[in-house]
């Protein structure tokens, strides 16, 4: 791979700044492509933002970030998202920071603080090299302060228009998926963890991994399949058990769907059992009892046992 150290003031990489939401961001006079496939969403709260824009008004280093040269001359970045969108993002006026005590947009700044940071160089290494180069080098140098997940680097080895489709259902905040599980569901969506969960459950049922579904549909043109398989897992939890208790939260409903969802229930009478076993002191596990009832094994509820001091 051949790597050139360039600088970048900041007021080059902010021209052309321009975020279309699923169709990408771009900067740079739009040469730079600031969200690749395989990047992770902006996961940066303010604070951490606020310290990037600290970090250049008062001149102090930022880590070196990493660009790749793509075939047609343009850039996409290998390493930097995070700082490259917070620089961005309070240039385009979308957050204030904290200056002794007071909020400052980039426009309220001091002549001589708005010049330190529109004119604060960069130091860029940009690199040209293979695709396996790139995703390699991706997988290594991440130093932009947030640790990648699994999935984040599967989405860096497994690009292609099935993932930009699956990426639209199940990795935005507001994405489908967590407005229709959330409540059933953990997983941050930002950090693909949403996405991780439904390819772990549908990947089981398959009998693969979730590198062998990701490998195999990889040049799919949509993710209809995944998609369909989660919205169906939502639906059979919401006719099995009507009414919703916390204690529904977190559970492994994949793994449940995938194991139980052909077996015939009643949701009057399992909602009758439920309500006798939230109630039961010897219960000791609540959110074992919607395992107990689909699968008819105790050991889920945890029952306390007594040593025999105590029965007799």
């Amino acid at each position: 791979m051949d790597i050139k150290l360039v600088p970048i003031k900041v007021k080059d990489l902010f021209d052309g700044y321009e975020d279309k939401d699923d169709d990408g961001v771009v900067a740079y006079g739009g040469k730079l492509d600031i969200r690749p496939p395989y990047q992770r969403e902006f996961v940066y709260d303010l604070k951490q933002s606020e310290d990037v824009i600290h970090t250049v008004i008062k001149g102090f280093p930022l880590n070196i970030m990493y660009w790749v040269k793509k075939d047609d001359g343009n850039f996409e970045i290998l390493d930097g998202q995070q700082r490259t969108l917070a620089i961005c993002k309070y240039l385009n006026h979308d957050y204030d920071i904290t200056i002794d005590g007071k909020r400052f947009y980039w426009d309220s700044l001091t002549d001589d603080e708005y010049k330190q940071l529109v004119n604060y160089e960069l130091m860029v290494y940009i690199c040209e090299g293979t695709t396996k180069e790139k995703r390699d080098w991706f997988e290594i140098v991440n130093v932009a302060g947030v640790e990648l997940t699994d999935q984040e680097l599967r989405n860096a080895t497994y690009t292609g228009p099935w993932l930009f489709d699956a990426k639209r259902h199940f990795s935005k905040r507001n994405c489908a998926a967590f407005g229709l599980g959330n409540k059933y569901i953990n997983g941050d969506p930002n950090r693909q963890e949403l996405l991780e969960k439904a390819l772990k459950w549908i990947s089981d049922v398959k009998g693969t991994t979730i590198d062998g579904y990701m490998t195999l549909h990889q040049h799919d043109q949509d993710s209809d399949e995944l998609w369909t398989y989660y919205q169906n897992i939502i639906h059979w939890i919401e006719v099995t058990f009507p009414k919703y208790r916390k204690e529904m939260k977190g559970l492994d409903w994949g793994t449940f769907y995938n194991l139980y969802h052909e077996n015939t229930y009643n949701a009057t009478e399992l909602e009758k059992r439920i309500s006798e076993l939230m109630v039961d002191d010897d219960v000791t596990s609540r959110k074992g009892i919607y395992h107990y009832l689909l699968s008819g094994e105790e050991k889920y509820l945890s029952i306390r046992e007594f040593d025999n001091r105590t029965k007799r």
